[in-house]
C-alpha cells in the first residue's frame, strides 16, 4: 500500500526520501498554449507544456511523481479538458485523467500470465500497457507498448513527409504500363498477363475512350469457380466465349449472387491524378481494398483523352518513405521497435496480437479450390503453406492464379484435384521466368524498418513471420497492415 505522502518507512526507524519517478504527459490534440495540472499539484500550481520539435499538435512536459493514485486534466487555450483517450473519471474537478505509478515503472520483467492479469487494467507510465509474447513454449516477456508520444510524433512527421509529396515521386524514369480493351477475350488477357509477369492491369474502353476498372486475380478466381460450376473440368472453348466486359456485367450479377464477396463489382473507376499527395493516395487505396491505383493524366480540361501514367501501390510509397527517412530514421522513434511490439500484422494468437483476423495457412496436399475458397470468404490476400510441424514451406497468393495460363493448365484444370503444393510449384515456375522470390520473411525480432525495407521491394506485398531455427510460421505483416499503423 503506497502512503500518502510516498514515504516508506525504514526497519531502523529512519524516514527515506520520498520517491521520485519521471513521468512524461502528452497532449496530442493541439492549441496555442497548453497547461497540465493536477493532484499532484494540488490543483493549482498549471505547469507549461511545450511542442514536440517537428510535430506542433503534439505538446509534452515531464513531471517527477509519487508513486501512487494521481488525477491530471490539461487547461487549452483558456479551457479545461481532458484526454479522451486516456482513462477517466469524474471527480472533484469534473471529469479527469487518473493514472497509478509503481516503484518501478521502467522495469521490465519476465512474467506469468497471473502476473499480467493482475495489472492489465492499469494505466502504467508512459501509457504503456503490458501485453504477452511467446518465446518459448514454457517463457513470457512483457513488453511494453509504444510510448504515446513517440508514435504521435512519428504519425505527425510522417503524414507531413507524405502531405508535401506528389504521385510524381513515385513516377519511373522509364517502363511501360499495359492496359487492355475491354473487349478482349478473358482467355487472351489471361495469357497477356501470365507473359507480362504481372497480375492486374487496367481496362480501357475504346468506344466511350475511357479508362472503366481492373482486371485482377480475384477475377479470374471467381471465373474459375464459376465455370467450374458447369462441369468436372474448365473447357478452352467456355473462356474464349468471354470478354472482359461480358465478364465484369457477370460478375455484378455473381456478386449480388454471392452476397458480397466481390466489393468492388459495382464501383467506379478509383484513380489519382499526377499532383495528388501521397497521403491521399495511400488512403485511397486503404479505404477501398485496391491493390494499385491508376494515375491518369489529360491534357484537356473536361478529362478526355486521358493517359496512363503509371500504376501507384503502396509499395511505391513506402520505397519513398524508407528513401526519405534512411539517414534519419531517428525521426521515427516506431521505426526501432520489433515488430512484436507494436500492433501491426496477423500473428498465432500464442505469439502475438491477433487483429482481429484469423491467420490462415493450408497444407501441401490441400486442395486448390480451398485455398481459392479461403481467398473468397476469409478475404486473405494469401495463406502460408506449412508442414505437420508448423514450419513454412511456401506461400500462396491470389496473384499465382495467373500461373494457370502457363500451357493452358486452366483448360484441363480440376479446382478439387490439384493440390495447393502443385498449384504453388507452377506458380514457381512462373517467378522463375520473370526472376522474383515471392516467398519473403522476417523475424519477429526485426525492427520495423528492417520490415519496411524488405515491404519496399518490387514485388513484395507480404512478409512471413517465422521463429528463427524452426521457421515455423508466427504471423504475417503486409503492406497494408504498416500503412494502417503508420497513419493511425
Amino acid at each position: 500500500m503506497f502512503s500518502s505522502g510516498g514515504e516508506a518507512a525504514r526497519s531502523d526507524g529512519r524516514v527515506a526520501s520520498p520517491v521520485l519517478i519521471p513521468k512524461r504527459f502528452v497532449w496530442p490534440h493541439g492549441g496555442r498554449n497548453v497547461y497540465l495540472t493536477g493532484s499532484f499539484t494540488r490543483w493549482s500550481e498549471h505547469l507549461p507544456m511545450t511542442p514536440v520539435e517537428g510535430c506542433p499538435t503534439v505538446f509534452q512536459t515531464i513531471c517527477s511523481l509519487t508513486p501512487g493514485y494521481h488525477e491530471y486534466k490539461f487547461f487549452v487555450d483558456g479551457e479545461w479538458r481532458h484526454d479522451e483517450s486516456k482513462h477517466c473519471v469524474n471527480g472533484s474537478y469534473g471529469l479527469v485523467n487518473t493514472l497509478i505509478l509503481g516503484g518501478e515503472p521502467d522495469h521490465l520483467t519476465e512474467a506469468s500470465s497471473a502476473q499480467i492479469s493482475s495489472v492489465s487494467n492499469m494505466d502504467l507510465d508512459n501509457e504503456a500497457f503490458v501485453r504477452m509474447v511467446r518465446v518459448s513454449d514454457t517463457t513470457y516477456r512483457a513488453l511494453s507498448a509504444i510510448p504515446q508520444a513517440d508514435l504521435e510524433v512519428s504519425r505527425c512527421r510522417l503524414s507531413d513527409y507524405m502531405f508535401a509529396q506528389t504521385v510524381y515521386e513515385l513516377l519511373p524514369d522509364s517502363g511501360k504500363v499495359i492496359a487492355l480493351d475491354i473487349n478482349l477475350p478473358v482467355k487472351q488477357a489471361f495469357h497477356i498477363l501470365y507473359e507480362q509477369g504481372i497480375p492486374l492491369a487496367p481496362l480501357w474502353d475504346s468506344y466511350n475512350e475511357q479508362f472503366v476498372g481492373v482486371l485482377s486475380p480475384l477475377d479470374f478466381i471467381l471465373i474459375l469457380r464459376e465455370l467450374g460450376n458447369h462441369g468436372s473440368n474448365l473447357s478452352e472453348e467456355e473462356l474464349e466465349l468471354h470478354t472482359i466486359s461480358a465478364w465484369k456485367e457477370e460478375k455484378a450479377h455473381l456478386n449480388r449472387r454471392m452476397g458480397g464477396f466481390t466489393r468492388a463489382s459495382s464501383r467506379s473507376l478509383i484513380y489519382c491524378g499526377p499532383h495528388e499527395n501521397l497521403k491521399s493516395i495511400a488512403l485511397k487505396i486503404l479505404q477501398y481494398g485496391v491493390a494499385t491505383i491508376p494515375i491518369l493524366y489529360s491534357p484537356s480540361p473536361g478529362g478526355s483523352y486521358p493517359q496512363l501514367l503509371h500504376l501507384a501501390s503502396l509499395s511505391g510509397i513506402l520505397k519513398c518513405i524508407c528513401r526519405y527517412f534512411k539517414n534519419s530514421s531517428g525521426l521515427l522513434p516506431v521505426l526501432q521497435l520489433p515488430i512484436c511490439a507494436i500492433p501491426v500484422g496477423t500473428w498465432v494468437p500464442a505469439v502475438g496480437q491477433v487483429n482481429g483476423r484469423p491467420l490462415v495457412v493450408l497444407r501441401p496436399s490441400a486442395s486448390l479450390s480451398s485455398a481459392l475458397n479461403l481467398f473468397l470468404e476469409a478475404q486473405v490476400s494469401s495463406i502460408p503453406i506449412v508442414d505437420d510441424n508448423g514450419s513454412l514451406l511456401n506461400i500462396y497468393s491470389r496473384s499465382d492464379i495467373i500461373a494457370l495460363a502457363k500451357d493452358k493448365v486452366y483448360a484441363r484444370v480440376n479446382l478439387d484435384e490439384m493440390t495447393i503444393q502443385q498449384a504453388v510449384l507452377l506458380g514457381q515456375d512462373s517467378y522463375n521466368l520473370h526472376e522474383f522470390n515471392k516467398c519473403q520473411v522476417c523475424l519477429r525480432s526485426d525492427p520495423l524498418f528492417k520490415v519496411m525495407e524488405c515491404l519496399a521491394k518490387p514485388g513484395v506485398r507480404r512478409l512471413v513471420i517465422v521463429e528463427s531455427g524452426t521457421n515455423r510460421v508466427e504471423g504475417i505483416v503486409t503492406l497494408s497492415d504498416i500503412f494502417r499503423f503508420l497513419l493511425g
